[in-house]
């Protein structure tokens, strides 16, 4: 039997986040680098998945298939594709940031009014998270990637619920009843999608006699399996709505901004970078390969939600105050190109959705990351507290910046390509689509560019006077992430080189080909 890879990719931060959590109490510095040290090993298992799979093998790679629940026909099947490993890379990759960003997140707080905050438990959570995440990437089984993607719902809402952003402009008791209501919300709006799905999952089962992904799709291929259009619908829409309200899309999508807001900044990048991936990830993975005619149909009203979600988003974004809930609406915008790009039909537009997924992950961690270190300074995330930091804090501005421009998609920065890609895909299938969706990008600079100007240009404010500059190791969080979104925007080919294989498997699923471009005869 060849190694299981894929699960010790897994296992190791699961096992991780239990040998952290028991950690005795007053070894908070032994959990943090215990957290720490798992999540850089974690990373070096994605690094050997990634340089082992090949793009022009087999669709799932490095599978792993044992029996679990023998009496429903439930198995622990694994396998990745060239989007799966490109997101579990992902994930690997942005764990180790996010567990030193968050360095003193979870520290105990010296004020007698604030409640003890266990720092081990914050840090075993963000690995148990990581662990459902990566399987969840893994999962060729539809049950086994049911139960992942219900499960990693707990640690969600004890992190969001249980480590509130310290930042939190009111009293204690006030940002505690705001935690709460985020916290909740976040759980109602995801269980109620999982709930629906699971009704679609039992479903599944009993059309097709099977929760295996492969042996569902070779059934559908030989002709043994055939689904009536009214059954493939209704089964299609039990997916995609939970899909939905984790990715998040409009009008689901209300959860994300109080779930970031309260959040601490860590907590709120592991949200929208990793966590949210599922759904978008999910919709390519399992909606259009279980469910292609199913997708067809349902393309035009996705279309035009994705297009409220880019345009809804961004014009929230340009309104708010909070520095958090700000980008939290930005991501809103960047997961309506995302799903425009999936259900565009056209490869360039699902190889740009991949790539956004994975763009959008470190552009949106490096300008979270680092609002997160300029709001621990002044102890506010309120856009009209800031001004002139550039002028006592030049590194900090200047990643800012960076982090910022990643995010409006400037050329020369990875997030450009994919939403490139994106709007070539939906302008060669869906003119009008792809028009509009242009508005976003014109938004995107106004919010960004605004945010900047606020917070980092003109005089120098009292409050920021005396502010520090970057650290080592917040050096060492931003820097990484900044000369990756570089790095990717002028040489994506090791993503794409990745991708494209799985994205003309996910064409072939739905049975579409991509738009030639009309020419006129010579005269």
């Amino acid at each position: 039997m060849s190694f299981p890879l894929l699960t010790a990719t897994a296992a190791l931060p699961a096992i991780g986040a239990i040998a952290t959590a028991a950690v005795p109490a007053a070894q908070r510095t032994a959990a943090k680098w215990l957290a720490l040290i798992v999540s850089l090993g974690t990373l070096v298992l994605a690094g050997i998945v990634f340089a082992r799979f090949e793009p022009g093998g087999d669709r799932y790679q490095l599978t792993e298939s044992h029996a679990w629940i023998k009496d429903f026909g439930v198995r622990y099947e694994l396998g990745v594709d060239g989007i799966g490993v490109a997101l579990l890379a992902l994930t690997a990759l942005l764990i180790p940031f996010v567990i030193l960003a968050g360095w003193h997140d979870a520290d105990p707080l010296e004020t007698k009014s604030s409640r003890w905050r266990p720092t081990q438990g914050f840090f075993a959570l963000i690995l148990m998270v990581e662990a459902m995440v990566i399987l969840s990437f893994e999962a060729t089984d539809v049950f086994l990637f049911y139960i992942l993607f219900e499960a990693m719902l707990i640690p969600m809402y004890f992190l969001i619920g249980g480590f509130g952003d310290r930042a939190h402009t009111g009293s204690d008791e006030n940002a505690a009843t705001q935690r709460s209501y985020a916290a909740v919300k976040f759980l109602l709006y995801n269980l109620v999608g999982g709930l629906i799905m699971l009704a679609a999952v039992i479903g599944l089962y009993v059309v097709a006699g099977s929760f295996s992904l492969s042996e569902i799709a070779e059934a559908r291929a030989n002709g043994s399996l055939e689904m009536a259009s009214s059954t493939e619908r209704w089964l299609f829409l039990g997916f995609f709505f939970a899909f939905a309200v984790k990715a998040p899309l409009w009008p689901l999508h209300t959860w994300l901004p109080n779930a970031m807001g309260e959040a601490t900044t860590p907590v709120a990048v592991l949200i929208t970078a990793v966590v949210d991936k599922v759904g978008t990830f999910a919709m390519l993975r399992f909606c259009l390969q279980l469910f292609p005619e199913a997708s067809k149909w349902a393309t035009p009203v996705i279309l035009v939600l994705a297009l409220i979600s880019i345009i809804y988003g961004a014009l929230l974004a340009v309104g708010q105050r909070d520095i958090k809930r700000l980008i939290a609406y930005a991501s809103i915008s960047h997961f309506g190109f995302i799903v425009l790009g999936i259900f565009a039909m056209t490869s360039q537009g699902q190889s740009g959705a991949t790539l956004y997924m994975v763009n959008h992950g470190l552009s949106t961690a490096a300008l979270m990351l680092v609002a997160g270190f300029l709001i621990t300074r002044r102890g506010s995330r309120l856009i009209a507290d800031y001004g002139g930091v550039q002028k006592v804090a030049p590194v900090l501005a200047g990643t800012f910046l960076i982090g910022g421009l990643a995010t409006l998609s400037l050329p020369g920065l990875a997030p450009f390509v994919s939403e490139f890609l994106v709007l070539v895909g939906a302008f060669s299938a869906y003119p009008v689509v792809g028009i509009i969706a242009t508005v976003g990008i014109v938004l995107a600079a106004l919010y960004v560019l605004v945010l900047y100007q606020r917070t980092m240009t003109g005089p120098v404010t009292e409050a920021v006077r005396s502010m520090p500059d970057l650290r080592v190791r917040e050096l060492a969080v931003a820097l990484p992430l900044i000369a990756l979104l570089i790095f990717l925007g002028v040489f994506p080919k090791p993503l794409t080189d990745v991708v494209n294989p799985a994205v003309q498997h996910t064409m072939h699923d739905v049975q579409k080909k991509d738009p030639q471009p009309e020419v006129e005869a010579a005269k």
